[in-house]
């Protein structure tokens, strides 16, 4: 029996295989808890959640408040509310600042803040006492990374939302916290993540040495769900001291790319 039995927990965005939110999810599930995954595509959500165990809604928009609704409603229905609520959604925006246009802010703020907060709503109306809501943020939302604005402002403003929501319902016993990832291997970063010069540009930066793995916010994730943990309103930086320095930029980037590029070719 792990820390989270007798616990059902959602966890938005798990659409797309072998992403961060089905990382933690299969955590949380081998922790004990009953998981449902949600997120707009059926076939991936329902064949993930057949192989942990667990219950699948699909076609469910961040951006619909009548999909979280739906949301809400499965949980209560299916297991008489919810006590674990992460929202691991995210779009990798990356584009200069005078090249990032209307329609790709509204995408961003409709995903990343207004939806952020329509997920939240809809996972608090059917929240039991002492559950614990989870954001998944970024180290950006302190630090800089080039050519990331709308991604960084969106994810700022969710953390202070949270910090909202554990000051109002801290008097249910209910928790809200934020997880801050730095650069990590995913299906969004898949093609930065193969690069080898990349990763070891990003891993100069953190004092532990290394880039963060999404079993490393899964853990933390399965800490902050758990009844042991005595922290609300906070942002948790589970990305290996990253925020005590800084992410490299654009031109260190491109240098070291270039340079294993040429070495590469020295060496046929």
């Amino acid at each position: 029996m792990g820390h989270l039995a007798g616990k059902t927990a959602v966890v938005m965005g798990a659409a797309n295989r072998g992403n961060m939110a089905q990382v933690i999810a299969r955590k949380l599930r081998s922790d004990g808890a009953d998981v449902i995954v949600a997120g707009r595509k059926a076939e991936e959500l329902e064949r993930f959640a057949r192989e942990i165990d667990g219950l699948a809604v699909s076609d469910c928009d961040m951006t619909n408040e009548g999909d979280l609704a739906r949301l809400g409603e499965t949980a209560k229905n299916a297991y008489g509310g919810v006590d674990v609520a992460v929202n691991a959604t995210g779009w990798g925006l990356l584009k200069p600042f005078l090249d990032t246009s209307k329609a790709d802010i509204e995408q961003m703020t409709a995903l990343q803040f207004t939806g952020a907060l329509l997920f939240y709503q809809a996972m608090l109306r059917v929240m039991r006492d002492g559950g614990s809501l989870i954001q998944i943020s970024s180290a950006t939302a302190s630090i800089m990374l080039e050519d990331h604005a709308a991604y960084m402002g969106t994810k700022a403003g969710a953390d202070h939302v949270i910090r909202c929501i554990a000051n109002e319902f801290g008097h249910r016993g209910i928790r809200a916290n934020s997880v801050a990832p730095g650069f990590t291997a995913t299906p969004m970063t898949e093609k930065a993540a193969k690069n080898a010069a990349i990763i070891d540009t990003f891993a100069k930066e953190y004092p532990l040495g290394r880039v963060g793995t999404s079993e490393d916010i899964a853990e933390a994730v399965s800490w902050l769900a758990g009844d042991s943990c005595f922290m609300t309103g906070q942002t948790l930086q589970v990305n290996g001291g990253l925020t005590l320095r800084r992410n490299p930029t654009n031109a260190e980037i491109m240098t070291a790319v270039k340079q294993a590029r040429m070495a590469e070719a020295q060496a046929r």
